[in-house]
């Protein structure tokens, strides 16, 4: 399948730390995370208008004094198999690159740093790195998909690429000990980000009653991270 853009935000402040970029969205995924914020893009992707390339490497060429470059999300960009393609028109106009992964596609992910496509990667850790965690947090079926996750985070860490791994962190799936499972399974890595949950808009309209945890709640548990990952920072405060 060829890559299609649903959505995009012309100038992010929030997707790239210390970086201005714009946000392009992918449709479709092959997770089904019942806490999802894009579940149109995932479902119903054929309500949003395509945004031709045109439209995009305008928008960059014209803005490049202070774009740095974009954000790459969806939805999974990895779904689409003209993904280096799609970010080498990109690096053409002078721009980096941040790529949003489930970690489901680790070929894909190592064609594109191989390629040197990318400068950044952030990768979602839905869960402890065990299948019945994943397949909670995620619906999955497929123990194959989730060797996949778990070989991505390996590629990531020793890609030499920069990167963040992050969960979001939902009360009814994700426990302070879950949190440090999954620290430790990451452990060294670089940047590990706790996203704060928002019940606002879910794939399953069940997780709209649940209340998200307190940030001085997420930023206890951030600190107990440090003592596996070298940077621990909360999101969505």
């Amino acid at each position: 399948m060829k890559i299609l853009i649903k959505g995009m935000i012309e100038t992010s402040l929030l997707d790239w730390d210390g970086k201005i970029v714009s946000t392009l969205y992918t449709p479709y995924c092959n997770f089904r995370c019942p806490y999802c914020q894009n579940a149109g893009l995932v479902l119903n992707p054929n309500q949003y208008e395509t945004i031709p390339f045109e439209v995009i490497s305008n928008f960059l060429i014209n803005h490049r004094n202070w774009i740095d470059g974009i954000c790459l999300t969806g939805g999974e960009p990895c779904f689409f198999e003209d993904l280096p393609e799609f970010l080498e028109k990109i690096r053409n106009l002078g721009m980096e690159i941040k790529l949003d992964t489930n970690g489901a596609f680790p070929e894909m992910l190592q064609r594109v740093i191989d390629m040197g496509l990318v400068s950044y990667v952030a990768m979602d850790i839905k869960a402890p790195l065990n299948f019945n965690a994943y397949e909670k947090s995620t619906r999955i079926k497929s123990k194959e998909l989730f060797e996949k996750v778990r070989e991505s985070v390996n590629l990531i860490i020793h890609s030499g690429v920069d990167y963040e791994f992050r969960t979001t962190v939902v009360p009814s799936l994700h426990s302070k000990e879950d949190i440090l499972e999954i620290a430790r399974e990451i452990e060294g890595a670089k940047k590990y980000s706790l996203q704060n949950f928002s019940n606002r808009e879910t794939m399953d309209p069940e997780f709209q009653k649940i209340s998200p945890y307190k940030i001085e709640e997420l930023e206890k548990i951030c600190e107990l991270c440090l003592q596996y990952v070298r940077c621990c920072l909360v999101r969505g405060k």
